[in-house]
């Protein structure tokens, strides 16, 4: 058994595997072939988005993969811009329709701002509508499982307050190097798993010295050591890669982290994300 067979529950029962695929920046036209790759690998978890451009891509990787589709964890997100629900009803079913899939495992609210006014101004009523959206489609079957992405806590009390389903999932920015313990122990307290997106920093922390040697201490790579770290913290680990031999050294992380130096990597708080800084969710903000 390998991490590739684990998986967590969520409040609602529902399975779902502890590392999954990312697909963010992977092309609609080579996606499939990626999540093919991933599937006979034996990856079970595969997450995209509207905003990637690439759901057609990702559902025909899905659909022709091999195995039955209930065996597969589709997620996808709803686009951050909309805050409505009639807008919300329409992208649910549009990414139903370019899936080509017949009901998503999870979907999430992929920000409670949209990108241009990331952690600006007030959609408190707007992520309330498309969560009511996301409830009913949760509700009518076609989505197993329901959530949100990049939201910090008062967004979630905002959702939480007066809904008929709390959400599943948070999917967070969570590496070594930036740790955000309060709001992972605020959703555990909740019964809402945390997603790890960007495990591996989007490639930044492959550059830190003192990661770079505690990862020759395990005898393994630093995307293993960062990966590893991400489910030692009890969430589900979201690597990006179409290549795939990443993808089989991604899931070799059958060793143990001890207790002192997930202490030192939970506090390491410096990484340079370079170009990417321009990206809304490296920003700092």
């Amino acid at each position: 058994m390998t991490i590739l067979d684990e998986t967590y529950t969520l409040s609602n029962g529902v399975d779902i595997p502890k590392l999954g695929l990312g697909t963010w920046f992977i092309d609609d036209d080579q996606v499939a072939e990626a999540v093919r790759a991933a599937v006979e690998i034996g990856y079970r978890n595969i997450d995209t988005a509207q905003a990637y451009g690439n759901e057609r891509g990702v559902g025909e990787g899905v659909r022709t993969a091999g195995v039955p589709r209930d065996e597969l964890f589709v997620s996808t997100k709803l686009a951050a811009e909309i805050k409505d629900h009639g807008q919300a009803v329409d992208a649910i079913d549009g990414s139903l329709a370019k899936l080509g899939i017949d009901y998503i495992d999870l979907m999430l609210i992929h920000s409670p701002q949209p990108w241009d006014d990331f952690r600006g101004g007030d959609y408190a009523e707007g992520n309330r509508d498309a969560w009511r959206a996301l409830e009913e489609a949760h509700q009518a079957g076609k989505i197993r499982s329901i959530g949100v992405s990049n939201f910090q806590q008062r967004d979630l009390e905002n959702i939480v307050r007066g809904t008929t389903v709390a959400p599943h999932v948070n999917q967070l920015l969570v590496h070594a190097g930036n740790t955000p313990s309060e709001l992972l122990d605020y959703c555990e307290g909740k019964q809402i798993l945390v997603e790890a997106y960007s495990p591996i920093a989007h490639g930044a922390i492959l550059r830190n010295a003192e990661v770079q040697a505690m990862a020759e201490k395990y005898g393994v790579s630093v995307p293993q050591l960062c990966i590893r770290y991400t489910l030692q913290l009890d969430t589900v680990s979201l690597p990006k890669t179409a290549n795939p031999e990443h993808m089989r050294s991604n899931a070799e992380v059958d060793f143990e982290i001890s207790g002192a130096d997930m202490d030192t990597l939970r506090g390491l708080r410096a990484v340079d994300y370079g170009e990417h800084s321009a990206f809304p969710v490296y920003s700092g903000k």
